[in-house]
């Protein structure tokens, strides 16, 4: 299903519709900037925690190949829209593995049934463990 673009992008025409409040924060729309290009880039992925109001984290489902992941690296400085909030400018930072440990226990405790299907669709994609994936941090401004 992954493989399916146009499936795959489908939510972010709802977000650009301003109709992101739909998925009720579960997902959310990044927009960050090609390293290369400097175009601006968009994808929708699924949160994994909300520490506060204004963090979310999210994980890199392909790690450190994913584009999005590697042109956070590169500029940090992003978008984001999600739940009423839309196009709120953000920084992302990668979490330690300790930090992440405890994202993904939490994680694994408040959604088993999420944690179950991702942790299939993860390892799957990168042949690996899903504990493994890097974690982002994104810090929004008000």
């Amino acid at each position: 299903m992954l493989q399916t673009r146009w499936l795959v992008r489908a939510p972010i025409w709802l977000f650009r519709a301003r109709l992101g409040f739909l998925f009720g924060g579960r997902v959310l729309l990044l927009e960050h900037h090609g390293r290369k290009s400097g175009l601006n880039r968009y994808v929708a992925l699924e949160t994994v925690a909300r520490p506060t109001a204004d963090t979310v984290v999210i994980a890199s489902g392909f790690g450190r190949r994913s584009q999005w992941f590697r042109n956070l690296a590169a500029d940090p400085r992003c978008r984001v829209s999600v739940g009423l909030r839309y196009r709120v400018p953000a920084t992302a930072r990668e979490l330690t593995a300790d930090e992440s440990a405890r994202v993904m226990s939490g994680y694994r405790h408040e959604h088993p049934r999420a944690y179950r299907e991702l942790r299939g669709v993860i390892e799957d994609a990168v042949a690996g463990d899903i504990d493994t994936v890097p974690l982002i941090e994104l810090t929004l401004t008000r």
